[in-house]
């Protein structure tokens, strides 16, 4: 299992890829339908870089530890370091958007739950956060503005709007910058929205961020 950062027109970034910041229940409706409380700040966990993998490679689930679940998710590639950044920091700092998939081990995550353990095993597996190419910056005219889809075998499960997010892309970078610096080569993933569900085997999956990135991949 390898991967590189890499724009959709073929490109190469510059970075090698670092760790993945994730947040959780970033949109009130998946928040509901999983009956978490809404939070009133973002809830933050991290994956590490062998959790990634290339979107377009075939997903393998993992043997024996229950149900996967998908969270499809609009991911920011970090181009310039930020610690306590300001909004144009931000703004600045971005290098590219595009889609991810937060993987879930959804029983395991569940029970650690329930136990009040820390869940990061439930979310860190080894391919735990296919990944896709990034388009550039200034493709995406507003990022409080982008829808993206997430099809399986050719039914639309998941459609997000930045517009429902709790808290929106730029504060969002801002927020998890006070608490720890981003490097370039990290990635941001910015909450699922409602429709997650178990991830079946043999699926054909689409993800699609506006008509400006498409990718395909399935499910072995």
């Amino acid at each position: 299992m390898s991967y590189q950062h890499q724009f959709s027109d073929g490109t190469p970034f510059n970075h090698t890829l670092g760790k993945v910041v994730c947040v959780g229940r970033n949109y009130a409706e998946h928040a509901k339908e999983l009956n978490n409380p809404i939070p009133t700040s973002p809830i933050l966990f991290i994956k590490p870089a062998t959790t990634v993998m290339p979107l377009s490679d075939e997903i393998k689930l993992p043997q024996g530890k229950g149900d996967t679940h998908y969270e499809a998710e609009l991911a920011i590639l970090i181009g310039e370091q930020l610690t306590c950044a300001s909004t144009a920091d931000i703004e600045r700092a971005i290098a590219g958007y595009g889609l991810a998939l937060d993987l879930t081990l959804r029983d395991l995550q569940s029970e650690l739950k329930t136990k009040g353990h820390p869940w990061e095993i439930a979310k860190s597996f080894d391919g735990a956060c296919p990944l896709s190419a990034f388009v550039k910056p200034a493709t995406i005219t507003d990022p409080s503005n982008i829808e993206f889809t997430l099809k399986i075998n050719g039914e639309l499960r998941q459609h997000g709007h930045t517009n429902e997010m709790i808290t929106a892309v730029t504060p969002l970078i801002a927020f998890i910058s006070q608490h720890f610096t981003l490097m370039p080569g990290d990635v941001v993933l910015t909450g699922t929205p409602a429709g997650v569900g178990l991830l079946p085997s043999g699926a054909k999956l689409e993800v699609d961020l506006e008509s400006v990135l498409h990718t395909e991949t399935t499910v072995k």
